[in-house]
């Protein structure tokens, strides 16, 4: 073996029991190519094999036992697929039957009769006769008599199974690569956070993961390398936070005429004190000589719009242009809209771009840019297009941050190479604490938490196919007293005609039932011009019913709406659910939002169902929902070392993230530049972690 720079880069093939053929599935099926990659590909879950279990105990809810007995004999019957290997295995206490469907000549050719094993595996009643399905099973000696161990289950693939690569395989590994990889390990933590924490020192903390003597060890090792890793993580955003507010100037607009203009003469209503206090923490940004980088988090309907566009004119008043992205053209359009009526009133010049925008008008537009005399444009992607070119954009509002990747966020950024516009991105999916802190720590976060005056509340209900007639019932008592409806049908992403096909079914029953209603039809395979029209029709009450997919789930304004029905609605994640409801509530007049559902269904569907019929709040939701479905991909374009956790959980470790971030903020106010005795592990440690070749945090 080459001498290497770095122990923990040695590739893995040059692990003893690895060589070069293993090495390669585990390049290509667990993406383990080096021997820091190997003790980082930590266990899932581990099973007890500390104590023995006699046969007469045993009990189908047990999640797995061990037993220690005598192979007394084994036939092998069935054909085909159902061919299979029976043993019975006893232990002076009763016996039961291990079963094989796979491996059966290695298996024949490997037992022996009358031998003592020990075997482990979920124990399955048969009429009133035990088995284990493909048990583990190895000959009883001196060394495993006493049990005493916690098997570490590591992630795995079907390829690596047929290729006798399991969990026992990866731990075999795992134990030999550690014998060697003890006197390597620097400790990453200073001794203060170890004492302030009582964490387990590094080395140990590896050893205990991933073959821990008893529960209280593998506990602690848990935490302990939780912790580093959450550290590290909120560390590498602060660290950006601080370089970008020190790096980044931002324009000052301290003048606040337009603003103060708008208020006295042409604001129809009063703000919120949320909405006040986002739009003082936003004018103290601007007066800061730094580029603002700033998340506004608000449920929808809470009034994130009109907070940008008085942001905008503080730009406008200070001599800067002001642009706002949407992820489509009918959101665009819609916010242009809004947007036009207060401009207008101001003698502010607003353009909307979009891929729909005519060449003729595209021409004058981009003149008008270059000028300065367009002070605020609105579009879509098409804003990001090289040729659109600002005299002087200051700020950049970015609607729907999620639809959004990071690297065409980062194309407005560079729309002023002199002095990089300030951003705000808004989005109404409410992300949890823990994820905001994770996904966004390196971003200022504003939150409107509270709904404009005069809004109800929307009423949602539940209700199963059952109760069909009952819910058109209703829909017409609504429609009668001139309100309108959604009707939203599942997108099923493995069938575009699946979809398509349960959308028309239900067009066509919602036609049958209200013969004399005029419907809309909104789905993901029209045109777009046929969208146009057809939510166009909605919007000016020509139709009644809008039966659409989930196309219309964001931003689109209608307060004429008052009723949302979701059918099939166990097929929805709880933050869809949530956006969908928002399409309704925009006006005065009391709204409801049904969730049509088959009778059966699992645990964790009702309790999507049920946080849906309890709250409204979009934050408390956003919780319940990552504790169901874990974090995902929420950041478009995956920032590095953002959201790539090996071992911590979003879901579970709050109150890990939370002490470490607190700590990683103490070090840095301190010790900014880690330059400090106790801080050079940690900065030597930050530097060797993997950096991406842009650095998207500091462009939002």
């Amino acid at each position: 073996m080459t001498e290497r720079s770095n122990f923990f880069e040695t590739k893995i093939e040059f692990l003893k029991g690895v060589g070069p053929q293993r090495a390669l599935l585990l390049n290509k099926e667990l993406n383990i190519f080096t021997y820091g990659d190997l003790l980082q590909h930590y266990p899932f879950r581990h099973e007890d094999r500390s104590q023995f279990h006699h046969i007469s105990e045993l009990n189908e809810l047990m999640p797995g036992a061990q037993i220690k007995g005598r192979l007394k004999e084994w036939t092998v019957t069935g054909e085909g697929f159902k061919k299979r290997l029976v043993g019975t295995f006893t232990d002076g206490t009763g016996s039961i039957d291990l079963v094989w469907f796979q491996g059966i000549s290695w298996f024949e050719k490997s037992l022996r009769k009358n031998a003592d094993y020990i075997v482990y595996g979920k124990p399955t009643l048969f009429g009133s006769r035990y088995s284990i399905t493909h048990p583990d099973i190895d000959p009883l000696t001196a060394e495993n008599a006493n049990g005493g161990t916690w098997q570490p289950i590591y992630p795995l693939t079907e390829k690596l199974r047929k290729r006798f690569v399991d969990s026992r395989a990866i731990s075999r590994m795992v134990r030999t690569l550690l014998e060697m990889a003890t006197p390597h390990i620097r400790e990453p933590l200073p001794d203060s956070l170890l004492a302030q924490y009582r964490l387990m020192p590094k080395a140990d903390a590896l050893w205990s993961v991933h073959l821990p003597p008893t529960q209280a060890h593998l506990q602690q090792a848990t935490r302990r390398l939780k912790f580093e890793e959450l550290f590290y993580n909120q560390l590498r955003l602060i660290k950006s936070k601080i370089l970008q507010k020190n790096e980044f100037p931002g324009q000052v607009f301290d003048k606040v005429h337009l603003v103060k203009q708008f208020y006295d003469k042409h604001l129809p209503f009063d703000l919120t004190n949320a909405q006040k206090r986002v739009l003082r923490e936003i004018h103290q940004d601007f007066q800061s000589g730094r580029q603002m980088n700033r998340l506004l988090q608000g449920d929808v309907g809470s009034g994130k719009t009109i907070v940008a566009f008085i942001a905008m004119l503080m730009a406008i008043d200070n001599g800067a242009q002001a642009c706002l992205m949407a992820p489509t053209e009918i959101l665009a359009d819609q916010h242009y809209q809004g947007l036009k009526v207060y401009a207008d009133l101001l003698g502010i010049n607003i353009g909307k771009l979009t891929g729909s925008t005519k060449k003729r008008a595209r021409t004058i537009l981009h003149e008008e840019l270059q000028n300065g005399s367009m002070q605020i444009l609105v579009g879509t992607h098409a804003l990001i297009e090289d040729v659109v070119q600002f005299q002087n954009l200051g700020y950049c509002v970015i609607d729907e941050q999620h639809r959004f990747g990071v690297a065409q966020r980062s194309r407005l950024w560079a729309k002023n190479e002199r002095i990089h516009p300030h951003i705000m991105v808004m989005t109404a999916t409410p992300i949890p604490r823990t994820l905001a802190m994770t996904l966004y720590g390196d971003l200022d976060i504003s939150i409107i938490d509270e709904l404009p005056a005069g809004r109800k509340p929307i009423k949602t209900v539940h209700r199963y196919d059952a109760h069909r007639a009952t819910l058109f019932g209703f829909l017409k008592d609504e429609i009668a007293k001139g309100r309108q409806v959604y009707m939203v049908y599942p997108l099923i992403e493995e069938s575009e005609k699946m979809d398509l096909k349960d959308l028309m079914d239900g067009y066509e029953s919602v036609s049958r039932s209200f013969p004399d209603v005029p419907l809309s039809i909104l789905h993901g395979r029209m045109k777009s011009q046929d969208k146009e029209y057809e939510m166009a029709r909605f919007v000016k009450n020509e139709t009644k019913i809008m039966v659409a997919t989930t196309v219309i789930e964001v931003g689109v304004n209608v307060p004429n709406a008052s009723v949302m029905v979701i059918e099939n609605a166990e097929r929805f994640g709880l933050s869809q659910l949530h956006q969908l409801r928002g399409r309704v509530g925009r006006g005065a007049e009391q709204s409801f939002c049904v969730l049509m559902t088959d009778f059966k269904l699992s645990q964790d569907t009702r309790k999507r169902l049920e946080t849906m019929c309890r709250t409204n709040n979009g934050f408390e939701i956003a919780e319940v929902d990552l504790e169901l479905r874990g974090p995902g991909d929420l950041t478009g374009t995956q920032q590095s070392g953002i959201m790539d956790l090996l071992i911590a959980d979003l879901a579970k470790d709050g109150a890990i993230l939370k002490e470490a971030r607190l700590s990683a903020e103490a070090i840095l106010e301190t010790d900014p530049e880690l330059a400090t005795p106790p801080n050079l592990a940690i900065r030597a440690h930050l530097n060797s972690l993997r950096q991406s070749e842009t650095n998207w945090s500091r462009i939002s």
